[in-house]
């Protein structure tokens, strides 16, 4: 399955070969393995920055779309960062995270796309935002959930409040920590606590399930939602 299309790799990387595009996607790198790829990259190592490319572009797209509410501009911005990425290869290793690093470049990109409403963005709690969801992380087939139940929730995750959405996908399904969404999102940690418990208790209420309760000792329970 293809991010997007093949043109970029065409202009930009001549000499990456057909079969290295068609690399499925790292589920998970390391920080210390991101690390890794960018000082090959710093080195013109063009599979190193295909790597990259296949494991952050399928997320910054989504995340994209959801700011541009076009998947043909979306696509454009996103690839336009990694052009840029590219381009300055040679200073990537300066980069402390990369995580963040591309998708604050991908939200500027869209807000200067979106110019006239660039300052008023810059400043939103991206309240009214439809993010979309794609596929739900791996949890659920580490729970061995029903398909009805795994309808059940994606239901649920659709009816979240478009902030309280976007913030759960990109710490549930894109894997980012709180503290790299509140970075990206120019919010607190606390408001990614806030919202993140706000959908775990809104998912557990629609699928009927009980919610793990934290005690003062650190000792987990179980409540049943009413």
């Amino acid at each position: 399955m293809y991010f997007f299309s093949e043109k970029y790799y065409t202009l930009v990387l001549p000499d990456v070969s057909s079969k290295l595009f068609r690399l499925p996607a790292n589920e998970l790198y390391t920080p210390v393995q991101l690390k890794e790829l960018q000082a090959r990259i710093a080195e013109d190592d063009e599979s190193a920055f295909t790597l990259i490319y296949l494991h952050f572009g399928k997320k910054l797209n989504l995340f994209a779309v959801s700011l541009v509410r076009s998947k043909e501009i979306a696509e454009e911005l996103v690839e336009d960062v990694f052009v840029k990425l590219w381009a300055g290869r040679h200073r990537i290793i300066e980069i402390e995270n990369i995580t963040v690093y591309l998708y604050v470049s991908v939200k500027n990109q869209a807000l200067n796309k979106l110019s006239q409403k660039a300052k008023e963005l810059v400043a939103a709690p991206f309240d009214y935002l439809d993010t979309a969801i794609d596929e739900f992380a791996s949890d659920p087939y580490d729970l061995m959930i029903t398909s009805e139940m795994m309808a059940q929730m994606q239901h649920s995750i659709e009816s979240l409040p478009p902030r309280c959405k976007m913030i759960f996908k990109l710490v549930r399904e894109d894997g980012l920590k709180y503290k790299e969404v509140a970075e990206i999102l120019n919010i607190s940690v606390n408001t990614i606590d806030v919202q993140m418990a706000i959908a775990v208790k809104k998912i557990c209420t629609a699928l009927q399930i009980q919610k793990p309760v934290k005690h003062s000792h650190g000792v987990q329970t179980a409540r049943k939602e009413i």
